[in-house]
């Protein structure tokens, strides 16, 4: 197995402080831009928890220009939540296709 295979494997992982304050750990499970925008997104879901209830969150990101610094920013705009939500719908399709062939 080459080093780019396993660390293709290796999940991201970020923390996210809840309203509390707590820390919780989130994986994530894809980045992508939306066409037409210069605005980047991740999809994360949280690493504790039932599999089958995961709930996948999005949040609109931004890098420093060295990668170090990642600022968090929620959805609120329901028309870029509806952009955000069929980008994603249609990677994930995409990628079960490959997946199958």
């Amino acid at each position: 197995m080459s080093k780019e295979e396993l660390h293709e494997e290796e999940p991201e992982i970020i923390y996210i402080p809840d309203d509390e304050g707590n820390e919780e750990e989130f994986e994530v499970i894809m980045k992508f831009e939306v066409d037409g925008s210069d605005k980047k997104y991740m999809m994360v879901v949280p690493m504790e928890g039932d599999e089958e209830t995961d709930e996948v969150y999005a949040f609109r990101y931004e890098e420093d220009d060295n990668g170090d610094d990642l600022k968090l920013f929620t959805i609120d705009d329901e028309e870029e939540w509806a952009i955000v939500e069929e980008t994603f719908n249609t990677l994930m399709a995409e990628e079960e296709e490959e997946e199958q062939a």
